[in-house]
């Protein structure tokens, strides 16, 4: 089998080295020859990761999609213009794709499924979530006797690192986002990863295959972790949580639902103890129940080892054109994200002044509210005060709605600080 790369940076890069590294193994278990024989980089002097002896080097990537001689076209150059293009040219010349692509497939990923079940061919996209887990196959093959009801995970592993240090170290978020970028966990512009979207990409592909809906990232509700302050992850702690940026989609009486967004989860659960750079999949079945499935989310060799994966279905023909389950899918209703009922965390600043919180519970039992926990700390001379409280079980738009009533009190400091609270 020929193998055509569009792109030999990490992943590219990683691909060569673990098949290299793991012929022998790969063609015990396929019974084939795998041998990657042009790549597309944006300049063929470049020093990299890998050998590329036997490899034939272009700055044309449509010589690669356009080339009668390969089987498989590897698409790991990233984005949604030039790759879409790409994956376009090579599907309708008879051509495998396999991609780490996640925002193409979440924003282009229907119609490009479509358009490789139409041309016979297979475009398999592993490796777009969670780096090396194995969690799309688990969801469309190991738990195919399941009705999924929830999936939730640590999807980012930018962001993970940057909770984790705030809580294990006490440090503020500014300072350990510099570290990040200088490890080389963050880009220099960083928005993709602590704004959500990375995770939103993702949590869209997750959804779908769970669910058998189609590939809608426009239903995501996304929110960062920029505004998580050491303050919130101190209260966490105390009240016995630890706050991670998670990715859920549920789907409840027919309905969708899909969010990221910080998150208090209790401190004893799988999902709080997933640290670092690490990645994390819950995925709750009606038959099996809860699994957890974790490993690295990045990174070149274990990114690598979907895709290769994905190559070894091909070859075995165990692959799915109807990945979405669309032959018995009609359509799908999302959740408006103003019913999505959750438990939430409340920070406010407020006066330390007689009758505060009592004013303060009053308006929120005006909207069904109970608190079920609280901690006030009181924070400077000037006899102001931190509040922390969790609520019960409540709508969206009715915790928005009381808070935005306290907002307006005058005995109020700054910016109310809401975050949903998950027991999963």
């Amino acid at each position: 089998m020929n193998i055509g790369i569009l792109g030999l940076g990490t992943v590219g890069g990683g691909v060569v080295n673990v098949l290299k590294k793991n012929r022998e193994e790969i063609a015990r278990r396929t019974g084939a020859k795998l041998q990657i024989t042009h790549a597309a980089v944006r300049n063929v002097n470049q020093r990299r990761i890998c050998s590329t002896e036997g490899i034939t080097l272009t700055q044309e990537p449509f010589e690669v999609v356009n080339n009668d001689t390969i089987d498989v076209v590897l698409e790991l150059i990233g984005g949604t213009t030039l790759a879409k293009d790409l994956v376009e040219v090579a599907i309708k010349n008879g051509k495998h794709v396999i991609t780490a692509n996640k925002a193409l497939i979440a924003t282009h990923g229907s119609e490009l499924l479509a358009l490789a079940k139409d041309n016979n061919t297979q475009l398999l996209f592993e490796a777009a979530v969670a780096g090396g887990i194995p969690i799309l196959k688990s969801l469309e093959q190991g738990l195919s006797a399941n009705r999924i009801e929830m999936v939730a995970g640590i999807i980012n592993g930018t962001g993970n690192f940057i909770l984790t240090e705030m809580r294990d170290k006490a440090r503020d978020f500014d300072s350990v986002l510099k570290e990040a970028q200088k490890l080389g966990y963050a880009e220099s512009d960083p928005t993709f990863d602590i704004e959500g979207i990375d995770a939103a990409h993702k949590l869209t592909i997750l959804a779908a295959i769970a669910f058998g809906c189609e590939l809608n990232f426009s239903q995501v509700s996304t929110q960062g972790i920029s505004q998580v302050s050491s303050e919130d992850i101190a209260f966490a702690t105390e009240l016995g949580y630890s706050i991670k940026h998670l990715g859920i989609a549920k789907k409840e009486d027919g309905e969708i639902q899909m969010r990221v967004h910080p998150t208090l989860i209790p401190k004893r659960h799988l999902l709080a103890n997933v640290d670092g750079v690490m990645n994390a999949v819950l995925v709750k079945g009606n038959a099996l129940g809860s699994t957890l499935y974790y490993g690295a989310g990045a990174g070149d060799e274990a990114t690598a080892s979907a895709v290769i994966a994905d190559v070894v279905d091909i070859i075995k023909d165990t692959a799915s054109h109807d990945v979405l389950g669309w032959q018995s899918f009609e359509s799908s209703t999302f959740k408006n994200q103003d019913d999505i009922e959750s438990i939430f965390y409340l920070r406010l600043l407020a006066s330390d002044k007689p009758s505060v919180l009592a004013d303060i519970t009053t308006i929120l039992a005006n909207y069904n509210i109970s608190v079920e926990a609280v901690v006030q700390k009181q924070v400077d001379e000037q006899n102001n005060a931190h509040i922390a409280i969790i609520t019960n079980v409540i709508k969206t738009r009715d915790i928005n709605a009381a808070v935005e009533i306290i907002q307006s009190k005058d005995f109020i400091q700054e910016q109310i600080k809401i975050i949903h609270v998950e027991t999963l």
